[in-house]
């Protein structure tokens, strides 16, 4: 088992930043590596609600992703499962309020675990265990970055 941690401080408070990360409609508009989601469950998000998202590669080419929530405690805790060839993934979200610079902000970690599931998923992560776990890293900071981004609020709000 390999696991990747990231944490980022977002100048959002805590609600904002939960509406954002579990508006499935609106993710592939503020991460920038998501070119598509499609819903694959009906009703309210919550444990069991499932999407594909359609993730862009350095390369260019897309790869479809799937997600199923296992845990949803709103605005503190989401929990996301994901399979892979040979790989279960789980995918926790912690958000905290926290004051940083005289100001309340959200304190965000995103962690990683992979557990491989087949022989070959356990070879794989010894051979290429720390070129994954770096990739992995650079891809979650990304998404924290545009969450970052996405939950900033505008300066035509502030100066009101």
């Amino acid at each position: 088992m390999s696991t990747v941690t990231v944490s980022e401080f977002i100048e959002a408070q805590d609600v904002d930043v939960w509406r954002l990360l579990t508006d499935l409609s609106g993710r592939a508009g503020w991460l920038s590596t998501v070119g598509a989601v499609d819903v694959l469950t009906t009703g309210d998000f919550g444990p069991g609600t499932a999407w594909r998202e359609m993730r862009v590669r350095p390369d260019g080419d897309e790869q479809p992703e799937d997600f199923l929530v296992v845990e949803a405690v709103a605005p503190e805790r989401l929990v996301l499962s994901s399979s892979g060839a040979g790989v279960d993934y789980r995918i926790t979200w912690t958000l905290r309020t926290v004051e940083r610079r005289g100001r309340g902000c959200t304190a965000v970690t995103v962690e990683q675990e992979a557990v491989p599931t087949a022989a070959y998923g356990k070879v794989l992560a010894l051979i290429l265990g720390g070129l994954a776990a770096r990739a992995v890293e650079g891809a979650l900071r990304r998404d924290l970055a545009d969450l970052a981004v996405a939950a900033a609020p505008s300066t035509s709000a502030e100066a009101a």
